[in-house]
């Protein structure tokens, strides 16, 4: 069994008892729910975009504690300041740390920016849910899905104005994603199944992938010179968070980063 198998398995569990406890409804009457979602899209290929979407990550499986000292509110002011393109944050808590409190917080400091939520989705629910803590979009992950539920998913989130980054990691995972056109397609460099890092996974998919899909590059970015080098194969967003967050002030790592791509 892989730590994907393992968080997966998990992860089903833990959304059956959620779901037990906190009604649909429920999440449809919280203020956020009706806010409306500012676009990853929009963001990503605006002219002026950093096209960085910076992470907030306390831990993960392959790295174990990465930071547990910065709080999600200095984290988010100096990513602002930075002015990344987006903001990531994980809301997995048995695998990395995070909460959907973390979420909660980052947007009460974060009017203007769009915030990705970072977690396995599983299950609608969880999509319902993402849009009541505050999210803009959701990570749909290819790899754990199957190509009925990506689409139902990926409507699903549509339908409740959210947006959403698909994430694969082989052409097996592009295969399943339905009409590419128009959608922010992440190429992730870590393999989930051995957490395994290789930049050069998103330069063998980024050829299959449409001209007028949004690209995003994610896992493994630690040099300002790998932008460069990924911008010529279309790509214009890149999801960053252990480089950052490993740092005693991941605001400001991230703002010496972008200065570096400008």
């Amino acid at each position: 069994m892989t730590i994907l198998d393992k968080i997966i398995a998990f992860k089903k569990k833990e959304i059956t008892k959620i779901k037990a406890e906190v009604s649909v409804k429920k999440l449809v009457e919280s203020p956020s729910f009706k806010r409306q979602p500012i676009s990853l899209k929009q963001s990503l290929i605006d002219p002026y975009s950093t096209g960085i979407i910076a992470e907030f990550k306390r831990q993960s499986p392959s790295k174990g504690i990465i930071n547990d000292k910065a709080t999600v509110t200095e984290v988010t002011n100096g990513y602002l300041t930075a002015n990344v393109a987006a903001q990531s944050v994980l809301t997995d808590t048995s695998f990395f740390g995070g909460t959907m409190a973390d979420l909660m917080e980052a947007r009460s400091v974060n009017q203007i920016k769009p915030i990705l939520r970072k977690d396995f989705v599983v299950d609608g629910f969880q999509i319902v849910e993402a849009k009541a803590i505050g999210a803009d979009a959701i990570l749909l992950i290819a790899t754990c899905l199957t190509p009925k539920e990506l689409k139902n998913y990926g409507q699903l989130a549509t339908d409740l104005g959210l947006e959403v980054l698909y994430e694969i990691h082989t052409q097996e995972d592009l295969d399943k994603i339905s009409d590419l056109d128009g959608k922010i397609i992440g190429i992730n460099n870590r393999n989930l199944k051995t957490f395994k890092v290789d930049l050069e996974n998103s330069l063998a998919l980024a050829n299959q992938i449409p001209s007028n899909a949004v690209k995003v590059s994610e896992s493994g970015i630690s040099d300002p010179r790998i932008i460069m080098g990924l911008k010529e194969y279309g790509f214009q967003g890149f999801l960053i968070g252990e480089n950052f967050m490993k740092t005693e002030d991941p605001g400001e790592a991230c703002q010496e980063f972008i200065e570096q791509i400008r």
